[in-house]
């Protein structure tokens, strides 16, 4: 990672975002060396969840022994299958064997959603997690993720369509929680025109973020031509001087909710 590109984007996000939280990244092999390790779930948790540790500073590696939910572990790649009777878990569920969570309507159409599942492959490697103002130059990482309210997604969506007449330069698939933060982003990162993944609706992945906040995936590809035209952007404009405004008006609002 250039030093020099990871101070630039922090001098820039305080001067367009002032007050908002710094993203963090992910590399699928990255160092370890030096590094916490995700402790081993003693039960069901969440991955996200465990992202609070990173999002304030924290790096932190995750391997197929840190996750205690099924689905992050089909989702980080390190479970090639799905567990038995998912169809039903996702769907309505199945008497006496599992409760549904009723995302889909009918086991059918869960099928049909796994078909087109691609595994990212991460088995016998770790996941490298890290706020963006923690990398060095021995880091090279797959995506850039934002936790963010919607002032500051305002903005990162537009940036992510600022240098393409496509108006879909970002997506917004279904998938759980972990999909959007790591599965999608970095399969964008395989593709040669990446784009941004909205993400984080998932309802069971809800409780481990703060009031009002969704993310924003960055494929690594796309967020340094990003960096490189946020300058000339309108990000220098009265609109956007309006939106900053905003930007700390709903920071103070939830820093006192929180205190």
């Amino acid at each position: 990672m250039d030093a020099a590109l990871r101070d630039t984007f922090v001098h820039l996000w305080e001067k367009y975002f002032p007050g908002a939280e710094l993203p963090i990244t992910f590399e699928v092999g990255g160092a370890t060396e030096g590094l916490e390790r995700a402790p081993a779930p003693t039960g069901w948790r969440c991955f996200v969840c465990d992202l609070a540790k990173v999002r304030r500073g924290t790096s932190l590696a995750f391997d197929e022994d840190s996750l205690g939910c099924r689905g992050g572990r089909f989702y980080l790649g390190y479970d090639a299958e799905r567990f038995p009777d998912f169809r039903y878990f996702l769907s309505y569920g199945k008497p006496g064997v599992v409760e549904g969570e009723r995302y889909k309507q009918t086991p059918e159409i869960v099928d049909e959603l796994d078909r087109g599942t691609v595994r990212v492959p991460t088995t016998g490697k770790s996941i490298v997690f890290k706020r963006w103002d923690t990398l060095t130059d021995t880091d090279n990482p797959d995506a850039v993720v934002f936790f963010a309210r919607p002032e500051v997604l305002s903005g990162l969506f537009t940036l992510a369509n600022f240098d393409w007449a496509d108006p879909n330069g970002v997506i917004c698939p279904f998938g759980a929680g972990c999909s959007s933060i790591f599965t999608y982003p970095w399969l964008e990162q395989q593709n040669e025109k990446p784009k941004a993944v909205l993400g984080l609706f998932d309802p069971s992945a809800r409780p481990c973020v703060p009031l009002d906040v969704l993310t924003m995936a960055f494929p690594m590809k796309k967020f340094e031509k990003v960096i490189g035209f946020m300058e000339e952007s309108f990000l220098n404009t009265g609109a956007w001087e309006k939106v900053k405004k905003k930007i700390a008006r709903s920071d103070a609002l939830h820093t006192h909710k929180s205190a």
